[in-house]
């Protein structure tokens, strides 16, 4: 199986590039914000619980996440690969994420770093959020999001690193450039 994780700053493509690569390799998509979205639209617990941490711009507790994205991952069968979107957020997630797969006898096959300047992100984010309603793409929730980015998330650049998964690609530029190269990365495994 090809899992792939997908990683980058709030506002670097990680959504719209995840769903080229499933169109192109047939892989399933698991994305945490969507799920979590899910989840709080239909007012569950889990998704009560959720709505607290995001309005304030926090992350999600990573035991809570394990469990979630082991029982969306067990549903799906014959899949050809997953792509892990907005997932793992810390080293802590990193390895539970590990250690969920192997116990399935799996592995990340790469770490894909969409890379984007952060004057970029905030525009990016600016816009979405006028024209999708997401409350959480407002200027201030924004700066917070990537302060908890820079403070906890960046440090998985090197954890992947040393776990040798990691391929830094350039987040700027055209979509179909940026695919082209995701696309050279997943083809040399």
């Amino acid at each position: 199986m090809l899992n792939i994780v997908i990683f980058g700053a709030p506002g670097s493509g990680k959504g719209t590039q995840s769903a080229r690569i499933v169109e192109k390799y047939g892989l399933n998509h698991i994305s945490t914000g969507d799920v979590l979205r899910a989840e709080i639209k239909n007012g569950t617990e889990l998704g009560k619980t959720a709505k607290g941490y995001i309005d304030n711009g926090q992350l999600i507790p990573d035991a809570l996440m394990i469990d979630i994205l082991a029982s969306v991952f067990d549903s799906f069968k014959d899949s050809k690969g997953v792509i892990f979107d907005g997932f793992p957020r810390t080293i802590a997630q990193a390895e539970a994420l590990k250690k969920m797969l192997k116990e399935r006898g799996q592995e990340v096959s790469i770490m894909l770093d969409l890379e984007v300047p952060e004057d970029e992100l905030m525009t990016r984010l600016i816009k979405r959020g006028q024209e999708s309603g997401r409350a959480d793409d407002n200027e201030e929730t924004i700066k917070k999001r990537l302060v908890v980015y820079h403070s906890q998330t960046a440090p998985l650049i090197d954890w992947y690193k040393n776990d040798g998964k990691y391929c830094h690609i350039q987040g700027l530029g055209t979509m179909e450039g940026i695919f082209a190269d995701i696309c050279a990365a997943i083809d040399k495994l």
